[in-house]
């Protein structure tokens, strides 16, 4: 909001309003000062989430904590029939409030005092106040008070969960995952070892590739995109509005496939849509500007074509890279090392969010259209990588999850030769 701008950074509200002439439209909105005001929520993000892994460990605890907790806590305790689906009301939570946030931004944009952007801000609070007192009703699940020495009081909560008392084989299954996952008293040193190489592998590379989708830096900085390629203020909040609205119900396809079509299916689809519409993207907004960015006057078709286009990637992000980034990590590790592997999957997301998010408008201003073909690049990459290495994890029970590793191709060797060796010295450590 151009009040905003005007009293926090004058620099960007004068190049915008071209009071400091600057010499290309990509350039408007290059400020590290600026960027920093979104990034500096995710290095705080990233700093909580080291720490996470011990409380949910301990208690089950709720932005780094949240991203942390929620997954692991929705894959925890949904049946695993409908655990895709249920995690990825994760994500549709976020789209939602991404939405909401937009529409409020349009409207407090409106404001002819110019004190908008006050109502904004302070408005955050009020998700953090549902997340408190929503917390308050939750149950603890299962596999957390089982791991706490509670194990009649895990029982319970399976049957309130489950709605029946024909709970016994599950809950044997949670007792049997907790008692080997008690055998492993440093889960962050174990992540080191080979049997867990697949599991350290995928931590790392779904959150680094989820980012590079370039999907966050269009919902960060919607506003700051459309104002480059010439909508005006007022517009370029609206068209934020429409692409947010995209997202949250494209999300919608994700929970009503996800256990149907599988993850890496979803994986494939999305990368390609993405990268189709990159690459149109790149093309629309090449055409018009160029490398020196001046577009003269912008026809609407095109503003048109730049905002349909941008709705059909953030979809195809909507309903396989965004869910699925949060969600197959949180069913793939198993419980002795689930709570450091999903803080080392917090980590990165969001050490990778905030550069991302850090250097966006300083690669816009440098790399221009081709901005989009950097990302367009990198989905090819993440898309050769799931079709390769991710194993399918739809319908496996959660305890049973590393059945999917000892069957995989590549992975298969790591895990079985581990399990070998385990079962070679069981004897000698007996005597």
């Amino acid at each position: 909001m151009d009040p905003f701008l005007k009293k926090f950074f004058p620099d960007v509200y004068a190049k915008e309003h071209n009071i400091k002439p600057t010499d290309n439209q990509y350039c408007k909105f290059d400020s590290q000062v600026l960027t920093l005001f979104t990034s500096s929520l995710y290095l705080a993000a990233l700093v909580d989430s080291i720490f996470a892994s011990k409380v949910t460990r301990a208690f089950g605890f709720g932005i780094g904590s949240a991203n942390q907790s929620v997954p692991i806590y929705v894959s925890e305790v949904a049946p695993y029939k409908y655990r895709g689906a249920l995690n990825m009301l994760f994500q549709l939570a976020i789209t939602i409030g991404i939405f909401v946030a937009n529409i409020l931004n349009y409207l407090f944009a409106k404001m002819e005092n110019g004190e908008g952007w006050h109502y904004s801000l302070g408005l955050a609070r009020v998700p953090a106040i549902m997340i408190i007192i929503g917390a308050m009703f939750l149950p603890d699940s299962p596999n957390s008070l089982i791991e706490r020495g509670q194990a009649e009081k895990a029982k319970e909560e399976l049957i309130k969960i489950r709605g029946t008392n024909d709970v016994d084989e599950e809950f044997k299954d949670l007792v049997a995952a907790s008692e080997a996952s008690k055998q492993v008293k440093h889960p962050w040193s174990s992540l080191l070892k080979s049997e867990y190489r697949p599991h350290l592998t995928m931590a790392i590379a779904i959150p680094f590739f989820q980012q590079l989708t370039g999907m966050n830096v269009i919902t960060f900085y919607a506003p700051v995109l459309f104002k480059t390629i010439g909508f005006g203020g007022t517009a370029s909040l609206m068209s934020a509005m429409i692409t947010g609205d995209c997202n949250a119900l494209a999300t919608l396809v994700s929970i009503f496939t996800v256990d149907k079509v599988g993850r890496r299916k979803l994986f494939l689809e999305g990368g390609a849509q993405m990268f189709i519409c990159q690459l149109v993207i790149a093309a629309a907004i090449g055409s018009k500007f160029g490398t020196d960015g001046n577009p003269g006057v912008l026809p609407k078709w095109f503003a048109l074509t730049v905002v349909v286009f941008i709705c059909i990637y953030m979809a195809g992000f909507a309903w396989s890279w965004g869910p699925l980034g949060w969600l197959v990590p949180s069913e793939i590790f198993p419980l002795e090392v689930r709570s450091a592997a999903q803080s080392v999957n917090v980590s990165v997301n969001m050490i990778f969010t905030f550069a991302i998010a850090q250097v966006f408008t300083a690669m816009l201003c440098h790399m221009k259209f081709g901005l989009f073909i950097f990302f367009a690049f990198f989905v090819i990459v993440m898309s050769i990588f799931i079709y390769k290495f991710l194993p399918e994890t739809k319908s496996v029970p959660i305890e049973e999850i590393s059945l999917v590793w000892e069957n995989h191709p590549y992975y298969n060797e790591f895990v079985k030769s581990s399990a070998q060796k385990k079962k070679i010295a069981a004897p000698y450590s007996q005597v």
